[in-house]
């Protein structure tokens, strides 16, 4: 049987999401969403609709310069469930509250997506990422220590 085209469908628009990522085309990334999206962050608050998800979008390109690399996109047969794994390349342009200071910090990191798509738009993004590990990279040794994970 052949593969359902759905599932072509929900890969190319995933792709899609991710090229306008990359490029720094948030209106790119807004086209693919939904207007309820649902916007799930690591370690922060559900936002729902594509006006918090522009204001979220503002907010990270300021404060994060990020590229992704090695997408790995996933779909399931009927094409309404999609994930994505990746490599985070990114600078720490301004600090972020509660975060450590910025001062141009680089960090690699993988990270994943989990999507839900209806219509031929996203639903729902949840994304997560090991938040110990981009911490560790940003403010060095001192917080290793503080968090019991440097050298000695």
């Amino acid at each position: 049987m052949p593969p359902d085209p759905r599932q072509a469908a929900t890969e190319a628009l995933i792709r899609r999401y991710y090229d306008a990522f990359n490029s720094g085309d948030a209106a790119g990334m807004l086209d693919c969403l939904a207007e309820n999206v649902v916007h799930d962050v690591n370690q922060g608050a559900r936002r729902v609709g594509k006006a918090a998800f522009a204001e979220f979008s503002r907010h990270m390109s300021e404060t994060y310069q990020e590229r992704l690399t090695d997408i790995a996109v996933m779909t399931n047969p009927d094409g309404t469930r999609a994930a994505a794994e990746f490599n985070v390349h990114g600078t720490y342009l301004k600090t972020d509250e509660g975060l450590p200071p910025a001062r141009g910090q680089k960090y690699q990191l993988p990270a994943g997506t989990f999507f839900t798509v209806a219509d031929g738009t996203i639903t729902r993004v949840s994304t997560y990422y090991n938040l110990t590990d981009w911490l560790l990279q940003v403010a060095g040794e001192a917080l290793a220590r503080e968090l019991g994970q440097g050298r000695p």
